[in-house]
C-alpha cells in the first residue's frame, strides 16, 4: 500500500513515500538488502563523528532473538509487529568516546541514522515503523545492554502489507489521511512562536 504524503511544498519523492506501516507482507527480506539499510544508517551525521548508534536485528529467522524482542514490546504493538518479517532495537552510547562526557546529542543522532534507515528502505520497496511503545528495562535485560547504552526505538521492518488484514481498529488508522502541523506552527524566525517570514511569501 503506497500512502504518499500531501506535502504543502515540493519534497523529493522518497520524502514523500515514506511512512510507517502497520501491516506487513508475509515475506523476508533478504540478507543484503538489510546490509544496505543499515550501511545507510551507518552514514548518517554524528556530533564529533561518535556515531553513538547501534542496532540489536532479529530476522524471523532467528527465532530465538525474534522472539525476545517481540516480547520487548507493549502488548498493543505486538499485535501487529509479530507480522513483520524483521525486528530491530535502535540503541544509544551516552557517553563520547574521546573523552567520556555525556553526549546530549546522543539520542538526536541515533534519529538521524534511524532516518536514513527509512528512506533506504522506502527506496527499495520496505518500510520500517519505529516505536516508543516497549519496555527498555526488560531489552536491556533480554540482551545484556550496557548501562552505558540507552535503548531507543523497536522497530518493525519489511515489505508493506494489506491493510485489510489488520485488526479493524488499527485498520482505520492505516487508511486514515496523513497529516502534519502547518510550517507556520513549527518553523519561527526571531522570536518563539512567531512564524519566520519567508513562509507567507509566494
Amino acid at each position: 500500500m503506497d500512502k504518499p504524503a500531501p506535502a504543502d511544498h515540493p519534497i523529493h519523492e522518497l520524502i514523500r513515500r515514506r511512512w510507517s506501516p502497520r501491516a506487513f507482507a508475509d515475506r523476508p527480506v533478504a540478507p543484503e538488502l538489510l546490509r544496505s539499510l543499515f550501511e545507510a544508517a551507518r552514514w548518517a551525521a554524528s556530533s564529533y563523528n561518535e556515531q553513538p548508534w547501534r542496532y540489536i536485528v532479529a530476522p524471523r529467522e532467528d527465532q530465538q532473538t525474534y522472539g525476545k524482542l517481540l516480547d520487548c514490546l507493549v502488548p498493543g504493538n505486538q499485535r501487529w509487529a509479530r507480522h513483520a518479517p524483521v525486528l530491530a532495537l535502535s540503541v544509544a552510547r551516552l557517553r563520547f568516546t574521546h573523552n567520556d562526557r555525556p553526549n546530549r546529542h546522543a539520542w538526536h543522532d541515533v534519529g538521524a541514522a534511524s532516518a536514513l534507515l527509512a528512506l533506504e528502505a522506502t527506496a527499495r520497496g520496505l518500510a520500517i515503523h519505529q516505536m516508543a511503545g516497549f519496555e527498555a528495562e526488560r531489552a536491556r535485560q533480554a540482551f545484556g545492554i550496557p548501562q552505558e547504552f540507552d535503548p531507543v526505538a523497536a522497530i518493525a521492518l519489511g515489505y508493506p502489507g494489506d491493510p485489510q488484514a489488520l485488526p479493524e481498529d488499527l485498520r482505520e488508522r492505516e487508511l486514515a489521511p496523513r497529516q502534519r502541523r502547518p510550517l507556520a506552527e513549527t518553523v519561527f524566525g526571531g522570536r518563539w512562536g512567531e512564524p519566520l517570514a519567508l513562509l507567507h511569501l509566494d
